[in-house]
């Protein structure tokens, strides 16, 4: 398997095989110590008692990293090889899984961790250089290795979710970039955007921070800007 992985670097991009696993076909392997993408946060207690997890933010993600070699809460033997481990949930599912090992550990190296790492979740692909690493992208998940502190470490990405959360970031910064102004004549308000608050004379206007703001001071969204 090692060899398959490593001789198509010699490929062209055209003739290199691409991953065409989904994400629900990974196998749960040990190598990831009882974590998958797609796990719940309540599985994520369950599987790890000593784990906690703050408040969702405002694009529904919530990140958490434990680190079990330091920390004697838990199980060392479960979590034998591995020295950090961090996750990132959106909408209270795992979309990105992120395991920094020890020296311990079987694999010591960016080739061996991609060789034995390919035979556990059954990825047959070719991986490609990034970032002082290697990645390998499948349908709508990637994988990436590199070395962490002397040591291998792999992160797993729900690149559909990572879209999900980009666009979220986006929408909210382009509505928080929107002026809100009210008419005091005509009881409606107007977004910055929109054309039809050229025809508020100045001495009229008045600025709320959001459409919220407005509506409790009891004005409507003009219909011309709907």
């Amino acid at each position: 398997m090692v060899a398959l992985v490593f001789c198509t670097f010699g490929i062209t991009q055209s003739q290199q095989p691409t991953c065409t696993l989904k994400l629900d076909q990974l196998p749960r392997v040990s190598e990831l110590y009882g974590f998958y993408l797609g796990m719940t946060l309540e599985e994520a207690k369950a599987k790890v008692p000593p784990i906690r997890f703050g408040h969702a933010d405002q694009f529904g993600v919530v990140k958490t990293s434990i680190n079990p070699s330091f920390d004697r809460r838990f199980d060392q033997a479960a979590f034998a090889g591995v020295r950090t481990i961090s996750l990132d949930f959106l909408d209270g599912r795992l979309v990105t899984l992120w395991i920094g090992y020890d020296e311990t550990f079987k694999w010591q190296t960016v080739d061996t961790l991609i060789g034995g790492i390919s035979t556990s979740l059954k990825l047959s692909a070719a991986w490609t250089p990034k970032r002082g690493g290697q990645q390998l992208n499948c349908d709508a998940f990637s994988v990436f290795v590199s070395t962490i502190a002397g040591s291998p470490s792999i992160r797993l990405t729900d690149e559909a979710a990572q879209e999900t959360t980009a666009s979220r970031r986006e929408a909210a910064a382009e509505a928080s970039a929107l002026v809100v102004i009210g008419d005091k004549r005509t009881k409606l308000f107007y977004t910055s955007d929109c054309e039809a608050l050229e025809a508020v004379a100045e001495p009229n206007r008045v600025i709320f921070k959001d459409k919220d703001e407005a509506e409790k001071a009891g004005y409507k969204l003009a219909k011309d800007c709907q």
